[in-house]
């Protein structure tokens, strides 16, 4: 009688853990990073790629956020107007990183959609992308003047998680 219950058992138990994963929003990955001081790297920038580099310790004692984007991402299109306007605000330190794109092609892209950020660094083989954890582009990582990742965003940035998310943490951490 008692080893008629074990599938049962098993059954229900796999059940509880379909629900639980049935309750979780696909957009929210879990990120290792979050309270976690952000991964050092030093890469040129965009636009004078031989005699400026970019570093996060640059960023020291600031508030920023980190825009990993591409000009081949058509979700990078989506939330471009909307970090053209977060930059047009001058309440937002937002730095760019190139991902996997050739320099080029991300200059004719800024060109054409404007340029939000104060600097762009790049990311060509997608190595300081693999140090953040980075899933795909668009992701935007919140840094604060420590330099700890406090949040990170998944997919383009949209009204609400400007109104409802960032700004609401950007004036937490802001002193």
């Amino acid at each position: 009688m008692k080893k008629a219950f074990i599938p049962l058992a098993i059954f229900l138990l796999l059940v509880g853990f379909l629900v639980m994963g049935l309750q979780r929003d696909p957009k929210e990955l879990p990120s290792q990073f979050i309270n976690k001081t952000a991964p050092q790297f030093s890469t040129p920038q965009l636009t004078d790629p031989h005699a400026s580099v970019f570093s996060p310790t640059q960023m020291q004692g600031k508030v920023w956020i980190l825009n990993v984007f591409a000009s081949w991402c058509v979700a990078c299109q989506i939330e471009h107007p909307l970090l053209m306007h977060m930059s047009q605000s001058g309440q937002i330190n937002l730095i760019g990183l190139n991902y996997k794109d050739r320099p080029d092609d991300a200059k004719k892209w800024l060109q054409k959609h404007g340029n939000p950020y104060q600097i762009v660094a790049t990311d060509p083989d997608g190595r300081i992308g693999i140090d953040y954890g980075v899933y795909g582009v668009p992701e935007s990582y919140i840094i604060d003047a420590t330099g700890t990742i406090r949040d990170k965003i998944i997919g383009p940035i949209t009204d609400n998680i400007l109104t409802d998310r960032i700004l609401p943490k950007l004036k937490e951490l802001s002193p």
